[in-house]
């Protein structure tokens, strides 16, 4: 076996044993955040952030288009970028919604 099959196999070991002690617990992979007292966002405040965003998309759109319509603006692409992102993030929030309905469908249905 050559020299570089060697180095090659003893990296591909020493990152198995790498992975290995992680899986165990013993090797912490970054920083935890709560170590620094940062609290992560709960599910509400992240689900208020997000509508909030998608309505603020909507109405960005909303006036970029009735300023085209008004003949205060020529940028149409603009315009039309901006309501398909919009549009985009209002059908994915939709989506979101109905996986949360069709997840909780299920939990109520779970025996107990």
């Amino acid at each position: 076996m050559s020299t570089a099959n060697m180095l090659n196999v003893q990296s591909l070991m020493n990152q198995m044993n790498v992975h290995t002690e992680m899986a165990k617990g013993a090797i912490k992979v970054g920083p935890n955040p709560r170590d620094f007292g940062v609290q992560n966002p709960s599910f509400t405040e992240l689900m208020e952030q997000k509508v909030a965003a998608i309505n603020t998309d909507q109405n960005t759109s909303s006036a970029l288009m009735h300023a085209v319509d008004s003949g205060k603006s020529d940028d149409l692409v603009g315009a039309m970028v901006a309501s398909q992102k919009a549009s985009l993030s209002f059908s994915t929030m939709i989506q979101i919604r109905n996986r949360l309905v069709q997840a909780f469908d299920e939990v109520m249905k779970m025996p107990i």
